[in-house]
């Protein structure tokens, strides 16, 4: 199943990848032990059993590069949920999901416009105790703000991410 996400700039990239080590020095799951050369920090609008044309997706990513803040840490999901940056959605970011979701008709009703939570993943298939114990160290999380700056899809039955077209 393909996806379609946004990239962070450099510095903010850095920023959450700081966290993953922070969590995984404390000895709870994180991203940063996902040694597979796709591994990055992401922003996911859409999940689809296939994507449309390039032109289509062109047209629906034309708001990038997009402004991009981070602040706070939930958890989320059940038995085996994951630890979150949420984002706080921008008008500009709603209205990008909004037109991928229309051209990619995802498969999930999560990635709905009227559902889609944006986040950053930060630790997965954690354990609520884990997660509590995660939203108790990163409580003091300050705020980081940088840009989504590019696209990419990346397809989990063959682990290989392409660049999805820039807007024209």
């Amino acid at each position: 199943m393909p996806t379609v996400e946004l990239l962070l700039d450099d510095e903010l990239d850095g920023r959450v990848r700081a966290v993953w080590a922070l969590l995984a020095d404390a000895g709870l799951p994180s991203l940063a032990e996902h040694r597979h050369p796709t591994n990055r920090p992401h922003l996911t609008l859409a999940a689809a059993d296939a994507l449309p044309p390039d032109g289509w997706l062109a047209a629906a990513l034309g708001g990038l590069p997009l402004a991009l803040r981070l602040d706070g840490a939930l958890s989320v999901g059940g038995s085996r949920g994951s630890l979150v940056w949420a984002v706080v959605p921008s008008r500009a970011l709603l209205q990008v999901q909004a037109a991928v979701s229309e051209v990619v008709r995802p498969r999930s009703p999560w990635m709905r416009p009227d559902l889609w939570t944006p986040h950053v993943t930060l630790m997965p298939r954690a354990t609520p105790a884990q997660r509590a114990e995660a939203v108790r160290l990163l409580a003091d999380l300050p705020a980081a703000e940088g840009g989504l700056v590019a696209a990419r899809s990346y397809d989990e039955a063959t682990r290989t991410v392409r660049e999805l077209p820039a807007p024209r």
